[in-house]
């Protein structure tokens, strides 16, 4: 049998506007992929009672939040509804020089700044719903967020979806196992690209030996 062809990883964004359905399609991914990581992000905001830290987010200060800034200690990072988010360096470019792949559930703002500092390692993925009324019903349905704020993801989700022409794919969820069989695909192929196979030319050679 022989040898698997060495690769970089790569790293895959996933971004919706909230109730879209990315995080769910995260865990999916996650649970039927060995593969792939989950990015763990730093966040100021308050550790919800189903979180667990280290696995959902690392919970930090504002000043430890700004010290790891001035470190240059993040690879992107944002404000999103009154609380910062930031996804620690060393792991990932870690996992990437490994040949393991890093999965982001990150917004607009995080993914530019992944495009501007490692654009060939980006995969990058956009989450629609398949209209307002759905995104509103999903919103309510999940129960995490009061009617009040609701109302302000709602009023934010059209400014989150302006900015689908900036990533690579898109994909309408209207059925989450269609959705996220169309996430593996892309998955599937990007993994299978000539720039990332570092072990291909190796490879060659031995077959033409």
């Amino acid at each position: 049998m022989s040898p698997e062809i060495k690769r970089r990883g790569l790293m895959l964004v996933l971004s919706s506007p909230s109730g879209a359905g990315k995080t769910t399609l995260s865990r999916l991914l996650l649970e039927s992929d060995p593969a792939i990581t989950l990015s763990v992000s730093a966040t100021t905001r308050p550790k919800r009672a189903t979180e667990v830290e280290g696995r959902d987010y690392h919970f930090i200060s504002r000043e430890e939040f700004d010290s790891w800034i001035r470190k240059d200690a993040f690879l992107e990072h944002a404000v999103v509804f009154d609380h910062r988010y930031g996804t620690p360096r060393s792991p990932v470019m870690d996992a990437l020089a490994a040949g393991r792949d890093v999965l982001f559930d990150i917004d607009w703002q995080g993914t530019q700044q992944l495009k501007e500092r490692a654009r060939e390692d980006l995969v990058s993925i956009f989450i629609l719903p398949p209209s307002h009324a759905e995104l509103e019903r999903r919103l309510k349905e999940r129960a995490q967020d009061s009617d009040e704020s609701v109302s302000r993801r709602m009023a934010k989700a059209g400014d989150e979806i302006s900015h689908w022409p900036e990533y690579d794919y898109v994909i309408v969820n209207r059925d989450i196992d269609r959705a996220l069989s169309q996430v593996k695909a892309i998955l599937e192929a990007e993994r299978a690209r000539r720039s990332r196979l570092i072990g291909v030319g190796e490879f060659v050679a031995g077959l033409m030996r």
